[in-house]
């Protein structure tokens, strides 16, 4: 019976890092997956094969519209959606690789198939064949990571009826595409087969889109998209779906009250949230019983069950991928007697949309609600010269500072790149920065970055360039 420091079960963001960290820190580490393939929901059917997919969508849709042709690029694109998934799975695998050389490198033993726990100490690997291994350990990692939400009363088949795995290996550019759900995926997802052709219909149960987004953001992005082509149903409960061999019939009501509709499409995402992955995990044996949605408690990644840890998407905190990657290295320095740590109020989120949104800290609704006094900084990218050169001119940066200490509480952009450039203000916040600390801080010009400058300078009313 192989005996370990930690056993981690999960091979994803939280899992595959964890077990790095363990490997550096000279731990004896084994990592359990039972997809097959290293990387999680993030790098298999997630974040990179769909920013692969929102890639190559941005350059078709420049391609095809006005973008190439008013830069003085005249071509007659041809779409070859074969190729373009081909090159997609292509990167995943290269990917997934790469992490497995990741182990080998760090000493980490990969050990493929299901893993489940049988009491104390015990994580019990069922291979493909059948066939059964159990590792014995000081501790155990639960790392399992999340599956999408299903919708009651839809059932998903991933035919006509897709979650968002399915949406990632389409056969065909619909014609027309019903998006459930106004949140991340369903916008990155929508946005794909939008540029590639589809009329895109976003059902939303909420009024908004982009539910927890700062609320000016959420609804000058839902302005672009429309500008854009997408059409909006919001506040509207799904009630139904009927699949047929040639597409869907949706039918939702107003929540508010009022006549139910139909509409009919070629294919329906449902892309309502995600949901804690747990099944078969053994929990009952070392006695822990997740909360009614899901989830397993923790306190600084402990589960309460001595020797039992839990990360990612599988316990409380937002479903990201960089977030689960902080929480699987803070857990293992906690093991090996360090002091690790995730500062919850600077996890930055992102929707890989074209323009993009990015957004840290509080929003203005949170601090409005906790009767915060802040000041406010904008700085429209109509207004920076790199954005307006590139014909890039969507959207605006907001910077949130303490009315008294000037300390920045937020920051929230949609614009171009806006996904990289984030981090500015992470690594501010993480300082304790203040927007004159920003403000104050030199940027090469031209480039987009300068819009985060001025936004900062706008807090106090100096903003230069606007």
């Amino acid at each position: 019976m192989a005996q370990y420091d930690v056993v981690i079960i999960g091979g994803g963001p939280g899992g595959y890092n964890a077990a790095i960290r363990a490997g550096q820190l000279g731990l004896k580490v084994a990592i359990v997956e039972g997809r097959g393939k290293l990387g999680g929901t993030c790098l298999n059917v997630g974040c990179m094969p769909s920013k692969a997919l929102l890639h190559a969508s941005e350059l078709y849709a420049a391609a095809t519209g006005p973008e190439f042709a008013k830069l003085g690029i005249e071509v007659k694109p041809k779409l070859n959606l074969p190729q373009m998934m081909a090159q997609k799975a292509e990167s995943v695998e290269a990917l997934t690789k790469g992490v497995e050389f990741l182990m080998k490198k760090n000493k980490v033993d990969y050990v493929k198939g299901w893993g489940r726990i049988e009491g104390a100490g015990k994580v019990v690997v069922k291979a493909e064949d059948g066939s059964e291994t159990t590792l014995e350990t000081k501790n155990i990692v639960i790392a399992t990571g999340s599956e999408p939400t299903p919708l009651p009363g839809v059932t998903i088949d991933n035919k006509r009826i897709i979650d968002s795995t399915g949406a990632l290996s389409l056969p065909e550019v619909p014609k027309r595409l019903i998006v459930v759900g106004a949140g991340v995926i369903g916008l990155e997802l929508g946005s794909v087969w939008k540029r590639l052709g589809a009329e895109v219909t976003v059902v939303e149960y909420l009024d908004r889109i982009l539910p927890g987004t700062d609320t000016e953001v959420a609804n000058a992005f839902q302005k672009i998209l429309t500008k854009q082509g997408f059409t909006f149903q919001l506040g509207a409960k799904v009630t139904g779906a009927t699949a047929s061999a040639k597409g869907v019939k949706l039918s939702f009501e107003p929540v508010a009250g009022g006549d139910a509709q139909t509409i009919e499409a070629d294919y329906v995402l449902v892309a309502i949230g995600r949901r804690p992955y747990t099944q078969g995990l053994g929990l009952e044996t070392v006695g822990i019983t997740p909360d009614k949605r899901g989830m397993i408690a923790n306190d600084h990644f402990k589960t309460g069950v001595p020797g039992v840890w839990v990360v990612g998407d599988v316990t409380s905190g937002p479903m990201l991928a960089h977030k689960a990657e902080d929480e699987g290295v803070a857990c293992i320095e906690m093991i090996a007697g360090k002091a690790g740590h995730v500062n919850y109020g600077i996890i930055p989120g992102v929707v890989y949309t074209s323009p993009e949104i990015a957004t840290v800290g509080q929003t203005e609704d949170e601090l409005k609600a906790a009767g915060v006094a802040y000041k406010v900084g904008k700085f429209p990218f109509l207004a920076n010269s790199r954005a307006k050169i590139n014909h890039e001119t969507d959207g605006f940066v907001k910077v949130l500072a303490d009315a008294k200490t000037d300390r920045i509480l937020g920051a929230h952009m949609v614009g171009p790149n806006v996904g990289d450039m984030i981090a500015e203000y992470c690594v501010a916040m993480e300082f304790g920065g203040a927007s004159e600390d920003v403000a104050r801080t030199c940027h090469p010009h031209p480039t987009r970055s300068e819009a985060l400058r001025q936004a900062a300078m706008g807090v106090e009313g100096w903003t230069m360039q606007a």
